[in-house]
């Protein structure tokens, strides 16, 4: 959702004038439509699944996110839509301030350089040229800035819940990630 609003920010030309005045944000939210079809994302009724995992949004999201404005209006969104039991949600702040108070709340983690393969490699796959894309080595700089900015910003701060479970996923293929989140999951809804 963070990645909606940015890349809406980018298409409407209005980086440079958030960060000079970061509350003209206003106006773009209250014509923010983010909806969600399956696994596919749509902002203002178009989908934007694969344009939010553009490089542009991924080096701009952490100063959308960082803004009050923005986490206050997704934050009445996220909470409506996660408002019944059984939801699954992902997110930087999903466990300590959308739903501290979740059944379960799973805080995943992977090393940087791993996280970076990853990226290039669904990047490469839907661009099918590496030419155009930056290297893994910019992409887990870029991986540990955001990091490092989602920590450090004043409002909902990246940090694990106390009751969180922590799961590395950096050795893990995505089939025993999902095998591991599932079974803590069965685990929590058994007892």
């Amino acid at each position: 959702m963070y990645r909606a609003v940015t890349l809406k920010a980018l298409k409407a030309g209005l980086m440079e004038e958030l960060q000079k005045s970061p509350d003209s944000i206003e106006a773009l939210l209250q014509t923010l439509d983010i909806a969600f079809d399956g696994d596919r994302v749509l902002l203002d009724g178009c989908d934007v699944t694969d344009a939010i995992r553009e490089n542009s949004v991924s080096r701009n999201v952490s100063f959308i996110s960082s803004l009050k404005p923005v986490r206050d209006s997704l934050k009445v969104i996220q909470r409506k839509m996660g408002g019944r039991r059984g939801v699954v949600m992902d997110g930087r702040d999903i466990g300590t301030v959308i739903f501290p108070d979740a059944e379960l709340k799973i805080f995943l983690i992977a090393d940087a350089a791993e996280r970076a393969r990853r990226r290039y490699a669904e990047l490469l796959q839907k661009k099918g040229e590496s030419t155009l894309l930056p290297s893994v080595e910019e992409m887990e700089q870029e991986i540990l800035k955001r990091d490092r900015d989602d920590a450090a910003r004043r409002h909902a701060p990246l940090k694990k819940h106390e009751e969180a479970v922590e799961v590395d996923t950096s050795g893990l293929s995505i089939e025993e990630q999902v095998a591991l989140v599932y079974d803590l999951a069965m685990k929590k809804t058994a007892v």
